[in-house]
């Protein structure tokens, strides 16, 4: 029952709504399989690798297996515990978010937005220029990423943010984006979290992400977290998506699920089905 109440408390306010969209359902994407593989990847007209096109995340698209997820869920799954260099209070936050209290309090339950570099389960869409790349994204508050390319340098006055201010550039094949300005305070609150699992993050958390596409299907992130608010050192944990050829992100709307007098109801819900298990 544990996993179940885990994955119910991280994203039922939000799945819902949708019907689990990124599955794929809906109008939009009913019936369309996955990109053929082995297509080489696709360049722009001066040679740039080419990332436009609707990603899924892995373990959501047609063909894959259930439970072969990304880190949404758990931004550290394939890393071993000693691998993620928590300090002592991060340790206890995550067993106290995880362990004890089941994911309920996921901020993401309660229609917050998700935040770099948390993005999935549910689509997402990359809209690419010369000197501006967009994320939009399909999950619980429709949210976006602007990643600048046009060699400006980071804006200081953006601070304590979900997606942060970001700036991009290539090296060769590999599009490198950088991200400051995220993360609340200590951390210690429930307002952002790295996952569902509760990864604490704070307000001095630096995230780079190394993008690349082996081929038309494939998208490739590595991800590095910096944040010597929460980890002894940095730390990197790497995802590859499937794209999600022909497929489009819907309208999803995020409702905290309150009564009249302000209960969350998806948290009662939740906590009547531990008390019955």
């Amino acid at each position: 029952m544990k996993k179940y109440l885990v994955f119910g408390s991280a994203m039922l306010a939000m799945a819902l709504s949708v019907a689990f969209a990124q599955a794929p359902a809906g109008s939009l994407n009913k019936g369309k399989g996955a990109a053929k593989k082995g297509v080489p990847t696709p360049r722009t007209s001066d040679g740039k690798v080419d990332l436009t096109g609707v990603y899924h995340a892995p373990g959501y698209g047609p063909g894959d297996v259930r439970g072969k997820e990304g880190f949404a869920h758990n931004i550290a799954r394939d890393l071993k515990p000693e691998d993620v260099p928590m300090q002592q209070w991060a340790k206890d936050a995550l067993h106290q978010r995880f362990d004890i209290d089941e994911s309920r309090f996921d901020p993401e339950g309660f229609c917050l937005p998700m935040g770099t570099p948390r993005v999935n389960p549910y689509p997402w869409k990359i809209i690419q220029t010369d000197k501006l790349i967009v994320f939009l994204y399909e999950g619980n508050v429709h949210g976006y990423r602007q990643i600048f390319m046009d060699g400006r340098k980071h804006d200081p006055s953006v601070k304590e943010t979900y997606w942060g201010d970001s700036v991009g550039h290539w090296e060769g094949d590999t599009l490198v984006i950088d991200t400051v300005g995220l993360g609340f305070g200590d951390g210690r609150t429930n307002q952002a979290w790295l996952d569902a699992d509760g990864h604490p993050r704070t307000s001095q958390l630096h995230v780079t992400e190394r993008y690349t596409r082996p081929e038309k299907g494939k998208l490739v992130a590595e991800v590095t977290i910096d944040d010597p608010g929460a980890y002894t050192k940095p730390w990197k944990v790497t995802q590859t998506s499937q794209l999600a050829e022909g497929w489009e992100i819907m309208e999803n709307i995020c409702n905290e699920n309150q009564d009249d007098l302000g209960n969350q109801l998806d948290v009662l819900h939740l906590a009547g089905e531990r008390k019955e298990h």
